[in-house]
Formats: C-alpha cells, sequence, structure tokens
C-alpha cells in the first residue's frame, strides 16, 4: 500500500491499517478515494472499512484523534474535538461526587489519565487549551472535596483553617446550594484556589507539557 502512494506521488500519513492521503481539491479527494479502494479490494484483496472512509476537509477529519489546521499561517496538528470531549468524560468519571474515595486516590487515578493523555496529544496540545482543561478539572475536584467534608461544621472549619473570616466560613459552610455552583463561589475559590491542586493535591497540571 505504501509503495502504490508513493508511486502515485501522494501525500500521506499512514499508521497500522490506518491512512490519511491529503490533496488540493475535493474532486481529487472523491477521485483519489474511489481509486485506492478499488486497488485495495482489487489488487490487495482486502475489505475497506466504509463507515471510517470519507473525504472532507483536514480540519474536519479526524486521524488517530488528531486533525490538521491553519494557524497563523502555518499548518499545525491540533487535538480533535471528540479526543477533548472523551477527556472531559472520563475526567467527569474519576471525579463523579458519589464514588466516596480519598481526594488523594482520585488524583493518583486522575493524574495517570492526564499523564497520558498529555504525553500522547502532546504535539497538538496547545497553551489556551490546557490551561482551560485545567480550570475546569479543578473546579471538578473542589466540587469533589467539598462533597467529602460532608457536614456544615467540617465545612466551617475546614473553610477557616484556610484563611477564610469566620463569618463567611459559618455562612457558606451553611449554605444549601450544591457542591458544583460553590465550586465557582469566590469564597469556595479563596481557600481552595486553583494552584493548592497543583502544589498541595499534587495534580498534574496538562500546561506543563505544551511545547
Amino acid at each position: 500500500m505504501v509503495k502504490e502512494l508513493e508511486r502515485r506521488g501522494l501525500r500521506f500519513v499512514r499508521y497500522a491499517d490506518d491512512v490519511a492521503v491529503y490533496v488540493r481539491t475535493s474532486e481529487a479527494a472523491e477521485r483519489v478515494m474511489r481509486s485506492l479502494g478499488r486497488f485495495i479490494t482489487g489488487r490487495l484483496r482486502l475489505s475497506v472499512n466504509e463507515e471510517k472512509s470519507s473525504a472532507g476537509r483536514p480540519w474536519h477529519s479526524k486521524y488517530l484523534g488528531f486533525r490538521i489546521t491553519r494557524l497563523i499561517g502555518k499548518t499545525r496538528a491540533c487535538i480533535h474535538p471528540d479526543s477533548v470531549k472523551r477527556l472531559r468524560r472520563k475526567v467527569r468519571e474519576l471525579t463523579a461526587r458519589d464514588r466516596g474515595r480519598s481526594l488523594g486516590a482520585v488524583v493518583f487515578e486522575l493524574n495517570g489519565l492526564l499523564r497520558g493523555w498529555a504525553e500522547y496529544f502532546r504535539p497538538g496540545l496547545r497553551e489556551t487549551l490546557a490551561k482551560e482543561l485545567d480550570h475546569w478539572i479543578r473546579r471538578r475536584l473542589r466540587a469533589y472535596l467539598w462533597t467529602l467534608w460532608k457536614l456544615p461544621r467540617t465545612k466551617v472549619r475546614n473553610l477557616a483553617e484556610r484563611g477564610v473570616a469566620h463569618g463567611w466560613a459559618v455562612a457558606v459552610g451553611n449554605t444549601r446550594k450544591g457542591a458544583w455552583r460553590l465550586s465557582k463561589n469566590g469564597t469556595v475559590c479563596a481557600a481552595l484556589p486553583d494552584d493548592w491542586f497543583t502544589r498541595s493535591a499534587g495534580v498534574v497540571p496538562l500546561a506543563s507539557f505544551c511545547q
């Protein structure tokens, strides 16, 4: 297959049995897809996965979790939105507030996920996306920790120990607002700022993997 693509002078990327071919026009893309399909089924006697095969703009297509786009006049590999959605879904599962595990146990699992994801997608990981995800992950953890504290008196004590004035600690610690809403509350964020989760809880920041 590779030799055939090279013989035709096509630009392509291949990994195992997945291949992405890049041409200049949509007409050329349709033509190449049809001719390669005939070559694969006829000459190589292999089947083509019709569901995964398509012709389209490179910034719309996904290959191994990446997409190709143009940024600031340069062609770049970026992370496909579907890959980001999958990461968010896995983070939600690990930080689900009904798990009942300690924060340390959750962070241990989370760090394994974040390291693996960031190392794989490092070539396409941009600082803007990394910081956005880091902030969202820490908000998830803030809500998780708030749920772990359970009782109002525990919440009041922990807020006070983290420098919150007594009056504010009592007011926020006794509120009936939900954990997710409180995860962006100014008092709770002051007690548990984003950098606390990196510095004290040991959460791996995705921004540290940006090139």
